[in-house]
């Protein structure tokens, strides 16, 4: 009987024919209780939506409000390896040097004088190119300046295709990271970059260059320089055909068969030199190997 009488309660509990209430509710109940949360879930969506415009009106489409701007900027190089920061080949073996070869003429694409012609201006060198909005008026799109693959001479792949790896004289290119309204120079002294040997640990007090070992370097354009025309950068949608200055380095006698630590650097009047445990703000090292059997 006492499970007669329990299963009866739940029965009542679920739908009471007398009081014709569902779930111990009745249909008013249930409806005041719908479009209270009703009512509450929509006010709460329209004060999300309203803050999100608020906060959208005082964004810009083509500049960030509020930046944290870099003391120091980071520093890449062309080509990359497979998975890290080394470029190790046989001169004897050109599928191993061939797909740097390859990785550079697709990073190269860009910057044909051809491409540079159509999309960029020719600016006036050694000064900042400032294209500033008029008040209310903005300014853009804002214009870029032409760097066209021929200013990297021997490294360019025009003259040489193979950018010297088949003969053991491998060009890198260097690359300094995009940062918005960045000034890299004052005084009108243009920012340069200097390679040579990485100092690194060989025991518990004792380190290790590779000086004797790196050779002749060139440098291109000349004396490695980023030309402040192409500064300040505005940004991926102020600046849409922006192309970033590059610099190539070309080790002409490095030794070979042998692994080679580099350190390139940013040499800059005004920007600070990166932190240690920032091994990519204003440098970057790489290891270099040449086999030749």
């Amino acid at each position: 009987m006492a499970k007669d009488a329990e299963k009866g309660t739940w029965k009542e509990f679920m739908w009471n024919p007398r009081t014709r209430e569902l779930l111990g509710r009745t249909a008013s109940s249930w409806g005041l209780i719908l479009l209270f949360y009703l009512v509450f879930y929509i006010f709460l969506a329209g004060m999300f939506a309203l803050t999100m415009y608020v906060m959208l009106q005082t964004l810009d489409d083509h500049k960030p409000t509020w930046q944290d701007r870099l003391a120091t900027p980071g520093m890449m190089i062309r080509p990359k390896g497979l998975e890290a920061l080394e470029i190790i080949y046989n001169t004897q073996k050109t599928e191993s040097w061939d797909l740097y070869a390859q990785a550079l003429d697709k990073f190269l694409g860009p910057y044909n004088n051809s491409i540079q012609t159509q999309k960029n201006d020719v600016c006036d060198p050694d000064k900042y190119n400032f294209q500033n909005d008029m008040d209310e008026v903005k300014n853009n799109p804002k214009r870029s300046c032409q760097f066209n693959r021929t200013l990297l001479e021997d490294c360019s792949g025009i003259n040489d295709r193979y950018y010297g790896y088949q003969e053991g004289a491998p060009c890198i290119i260097i690359k300094l990271n995009r940062v918005i309204g960045l000034l890299p120079g004052k005084d009108g002294m243009a920012p340069s970059v200097k390679c040579g040997a990485k100092r690194y640990k060989i025991g518990k007090d004792e380190w290790r260059e590779d000086n004797d070992k790196i050779g002749e370097v060139q440098y291109f354009p000349p004396n490695g320089t980023f030309n402040l025309m192409y500064y300040p950068y505005y940004g991926k949608k102020a600046q849409v055909n922006y192309s970033q200055p590059l610099v190539a380095i070309k080790f002409l006698n490095i030794t070979t068969n042998e692994d080679v630590n580099i350190e390139c650097k940013i040499i800059s009047n005004n920007i600070p030199v990166g932190s240690e445990r920032d091994k990519f703000a204003g440098r970057v090292s790489f290891k270099l190997r040449i086999d030749t059997v």
